[in-house]
């Protein structure tokens, strides 16, 4: 299968996957859930969701707890929402990517502010 459409399919599936969490997972006891990235096997029939979940990690625990349970509804409404010949079953993972990134910068930034500025540099006249 070309990778043009495997990458077609991964973002309908991500776009699908987002608006169907927006409306079946409530956001109070779940926090805000945001598809990151979708991957699918070559053959369609399994997915991997990763997903990032702002709100506190009782929040994350929740959601992802709630996203499991209710797998099986979210598939079938992926599976009426894009016409594939099989329905990939999902498995949903959280993604601490953007968190780690976050946690980089930090310490990009407190290296940075910690050192003092070199002098020894010569300044242009």
């Amino acid at each position: 299968m070309s990778s043009l459409r495997l990458q077609r399919v991964r973002e309908l599936l991500k776009r699908e996957l987002g608006e169907i969490i927006r409306r079946e997972i409530p956001v109070g006891a779940a926090g805000l859930i945001t598809v990151n990235e979708v991957t699918v096997g070559s053959d369609l029939q399994a997915a991997t969701v990763y997903l990032s979940i702002l709100g506190s990690e009782e929040q994350k625990k929740t959601a992802l707890a709630e996203l499991n349970r209710h797998r099986k509804r979210i598939q079938g409404l992926v599976g009426k929402a894009v016409i594939l010949k099989y329905t990939p079953q999902l498995r949903f993972v959280i993604d601490e990517s953007l968190e780690q990134g976050n946690r980089v910068l930090k310490l990009i930034d407190e290296i940075e502010h910690a050192t003092p500025p070199d002098e020894t540099t010569p300044k242009d006249n």
